[in-house]
């Protein structure tokens, strides 16, 4: 059962920060690599192919059954090399700058959905509490 109509599609981006993480400390990590080429990850695509495809549900026999969806897919992202950079000499294409830069704004965003997801559940929790008092 979820919180809201949100709340998926939040845990969604929260994996997405925390795979793009991932793909900038690569590119900080082989910036010294020759030949290395900047990669980040595609979430728009991937969501838009989600919502197009059906998920796995729970069947439901009854009305007071919570409707769940269970979908591993979603944690899939499509890593691809970033076009249109200046290269070095090496053939190497990472700038420093960029990547911090691009790594703070993730990091922001990041803690940013996980207050959203908090607020969401504390909502959800103090609607249970309140009903549970009738």
């Amino acid at each position: 059962m979820e919180p809201s109509s949100v709340t998926e599609l939040l845990f969604q981006q929260l994996n997405y920060r925390g795979e793009r993480q991932k793909a900038i400390s690569s590119n900080i990590a082989n910036i010294d690599t020759p030949d290395y080429k900047t990669k980040d990850l595609k979430f728009v695509d991937q969501l838009k192919k989600s919502n197009e495809e059906q998920s796995l549900k729970l069947m439901t026999t009854h009305n007071n059954h919570m409707n769940v969806s269970m979908d591993d897919s979603k944690s899939n992202f499509e890593m691809y090399e970033v076009q249109g950079l200046v290269e070095q000499n090496d053939g190497n294409n990472i700038n420093l700058d960029t990547q911090m830069s691009e790594m703070s704004k993730n990091s922001v965003m990041f803690g940013a959905i996980q207050n959203s997801i908090k607020k969401d559940s504390t909502w959800f929790k103090t609607m249970i509490d309140s009903s549970s008092k009738n």
